[in-house]
């Protein structure tokens, strides 16, 4: 294996690594993001573009040759002679092979950096809409403890002395409506935090179905370049 192809290996290696972190499940989004928002991870995330792209084109130009390396090494095997050439036919067969895994590593290198990526920004969408959600119950139980001390307050009120004053009942009875109007704010902003935690979760189940036909795809690539020639045209990375 070439210097080159060496540290694809390693960096696929890496990736992998990443994304099992990712997806362990006892490390909560909110935990993900404080490490996001670390300075460490800052310093570095101002050039995240730029570390995107630069790694995207290096493991586009290696998979571009792996590709041209499969479909320079896959015409001699066919034309061996099994007879009197085992030795030509074994090395063949065995740069074939080698090209074939430089095409699988750099191929699901990029595959996975695309992924990595998605992953990082569901967790941190998925932290803020949790944060978010967490506030709006705490303030939603806080203005309804508030509403049932002053419901309880006014009651004993009334029970206890009949000749209160009507202008502080009056003014109580305002704040209580004040107090159930921010209530009802409140309650609404935890149904919209709610649905968008909802809309979230919908839009992972609809990223893995993608991550499946993309594997899918890929695989068909696969198959397919070990048989006919393929021409490669590099998208606009974005």
């Amino acid at each position: 294996m070439t210097l080159q192809y060496t540290f694809i290996a390693t960096f696929l290696y890496i990736e992998i690594a990443v994304v099992i972190l990712l997806l362990l499940p006892f490390v909560s989004p909110a935990r993900w993001q404080k490490i996001f928002r670390s300075n460490i991870v800052l310093s570095v995330s101002g050039y995240s573009y730029i570390y995107f792209n630069v790694f995207i084109a290096i493991l586009l130009l290696l998979f571009i040759d792996s590709i041209r390396e499969v479909n320079k090494y896959a015409v001699p095997v066919a034309e061996v002679d099994l007879k009197h050439n085992l030795d030509s036919e074994n090395l063949a067969h065995m740069k074939l092979f080698r090209a074939q895994r430089n095409l699988y590593i750099t191929g699901f290198a990029m595959f996975l950096w695309f992924i990595i990526r998605r992953l990082i920004n569901l967790t941190a969408e998925q932290a803020r809409l949790s944060a978010e959600s967490e506030a709006s119950q705490k303030q939603a139980k806080s203005a309804n403890d508030v509403a049932k001390r002053l419901m309880e307050e006014q009651d004993n009120k009334r029970n206890k002395a009949a000749e209160d004053d009507t202008a502080e009942e009056k003014s109580l009875a305002q704040q209580l409506d004040k107090t159930k109007e921010e209530l009802v704010k409140f309650k609404q902003d935890y149904k919209k935090a709610k649905l968008d935690l909802d809309a979230l979760r919908s839009q992972a189940e609809g990223t893995n179905k993608e991550y499946d036909r993309l594997l899918k795809e890929y695989s068909e690539l696969q198959a397919s370049t070990t048989d006919h020639p393929v021409t490669i045209v590099p998208n606009k990375i974005g």
